[in-house]
């Protein structure tokens, strides 16, 4: 069915996917158009918010399109609904209608101190030495351990949740040297299973074992195993709609959890997609279950760990998740540092308060890969503007990358950071009640004050803001302050009601903290 709304004049909107941050808030001079029932990409909700407090809604994924100040929607029961007056009454208006709080509550790890991902600085290819070595440089750099996530490449192969022997001879005895230095570690998982050899066999066919997985994975219409295409290649797919399958992984996780005393696991894939006709190689895949249900089991399963990651959600909206921002560009434009903060307040705008921006310098492989030059100056932007997030993820090595004396304002990012942790433990327990984002748009606090478009600066439940420099060269941030009195970073006092120019060097770091 087609659904027609019309903006107000004047009015502004947030939503669908956190990948619109960069261009939210919405206006009469928008256009764009996304189908949410083909692709999702990162955290997704079936749901716009207005800061006049209307809530577009619909259970389903849905296709829209904006123009003109107009929203044409496409999909089933998509209602307008009305819950007050700004877009915080429309956040928690729907909030409490369709997608209340719901899970246990986090290990404080994750928010206490920044975490260290083996992504960027090893891509494919980490081994048993190699990250010893990298935990070891963590802590003889003057940083402290945390959440320590050993990504891609550590299995045998896709679907072999064993450590592959070569590069990791003594699993267990990395583990427990990685727990004694104070270490929570963590392994990357996807539900992608490698559709040939041997293991595969032995996994699906009865004659091999008589508790193979024969009625396992996702299906195409005629009852095969579906063979769908994902980044690394074309795979078997777990299908977290069926007991079987969750059991299956649950089982294996668990073996990684007994025997290794792996503390969780970075669920990585499994987004909406993947489970369509369109990456399906041979042929349409069985409708007992949409991809949206099936993107939704994935990451329900996931929440049975308490340390865990997800990037790709659709409708996690209220649920108590580790949300990670999608990979990021080594730029400084909206592929890149740009984008953190206008994402982060949209993540937290549609339900999503427990987020980690993508890692420091940036997670996506290809830079790394083809061995481009890194600009100092973007990495210790990156690491200040993540310092005062819900988190803060390393992956490249700061003390291999950059200069001594940048490398210290990495560490003033680091130490920033910890120093918030009881601020941000609070805010993290009121988001649990709550459901309200911990980071927020100006907006969000200050209606009608004119900071719909405040892009570059965000707000820490209502009392600090944060305005970190996200532009090359810059000497100076112009920051927007509301109403009130402001303690500075500097020590000073501010009066709020307008906008501050404050000179900056690249140790800067401007936060403030409202007094009354």
């Amino acid at each position: 069915m087609k659904y027609v709304f019309k903006m107000y004049d004047g009015e502004f909107w947030w939503g669908g996917t956190a990948d619109y941050g960069v261009i939210s808030p919405f206006d009469a001079n928008t256009e764009i158009s996304g189908d949410f029932r083909v692709e999702c990409k990162n955290q997704t909700m079936p749901m716009f918010l207005s800061s006049k407090g209307r809530c577009i809604w619909s259970e389903e994924p849905f296709k829209v399109d904006i123009k003109d100040g107009v929203f044409t929607l496409e999909g089933n029961d998509i209602t307008m609904e009305t819950f007050g007056s700004t877009l915080k009454d429309a956040f928690n208006g729907a909030l409490n209608a369709h997608f209340p709080i719901d899970g246990d509550e986090l290990p404080e790890a994750f928010f206490r101190i920044p975490q260290y991902n083996t992504w960027m600085q090893f891509t494919y290819n980490p081994t048993q030495e190699t990250v010893l070595k990298y935990a070891h440089d963590i802590i003889d750099n003057g940083l402290q351990p945390g959440i320590f996530i050993i990504d891609e490449g550590w299995q045998k192969e896709y679907g072999t949740w064993e450590f592959d022997q070569f590069k990791f001879p003594e699993p267990k005895k990395m583990i427990d040297e990685l727990h004694e230095m104070g270490f929570i570690v963590m392994l990357w998982v996807v539900p992608s299973v490698r559709a040939d050899g041997y293991e595969f066999v032995k996994k699906c066919d009865y004659s091999f074992n008589k508790d193979g997985w024969a009625n396992a994975f996702l299906r195409n219409e005629d009852g095969n195993i579906a063979i769908s295409h994902w980044w690394n290649g074309y795979s078997a797919t777990f299908d977290m709609t069926k007991e079987y399958d969750r059991n299956a992984l649950d089982k294996q996780l668990q073996v990684l959890t007994n025997e290794y005393e792996i503390d969780g696991f970075k669920f990585d894939g499994g987004r909406l997609g993947h489970y369509t006709d369109n990456e399906a190689l041979n042929g349409p895949v069985d409708k007992s279950y949409t991809p949206a249900e099936r993107n939704i089991a994935w990451n329900d399963f996931g929440r049975r760990y308490p340390y865990h990651e997800y990037k790709d959600t659709f409708k996690g909206g209220g649920k108590r998740t580790i949300q990670r921002i999608r990979d990021k560009y080594h730029e400084w434009g909206v592929r890149g540092i740009a984008s953190l903060i206008p994402n982060a307040i949209l993540e937290g705008i549609i339900g999503h308060p427990f987020i980690c921006p993508d890692m420091i310098g940036g997670g996506s492989w290809l830079h790394r890969g083809l061995n481009l030059p890194i600009d100092e100056e973007l990495f210790v932007r990156m690491a200040q503007c993540s310092a005062l997030f819900p988190m803060m993820q390393f992956s490249w090595a700061p003390w291999e990358a950059l200069s001594k004396e940048n490398l210290t304002y990495i560490k003033e990012a680091h130490d920033l950071h910890i120093k918030f942790a009881d601020e941000m433990i609070a805010l993290v327990n009121q988001a649990y009640r709550t459901g309200e984002p911990i980071v927020r748009s100006l907006a969000y606090n200050y209606p009608d004050c004119g900071y719909e478009k405040v892009l570059d600066q965000f707000m820490l439940g209502e009392k600090f803001l944060v305005a970190p420099v996200i532009v090359k060269g810059a000497t100076s941030k112009l920051v927007h302050l509301p109403e009130g009195e402001w303690e500075g970073f500097d020590g000073k006092t501010y009066t709020g009601g307008s906008d501050i120019e404050i000179p900056v060097t690249i140790a800067t770091l401007p936060y403030f903290r409202l007094k009354k």
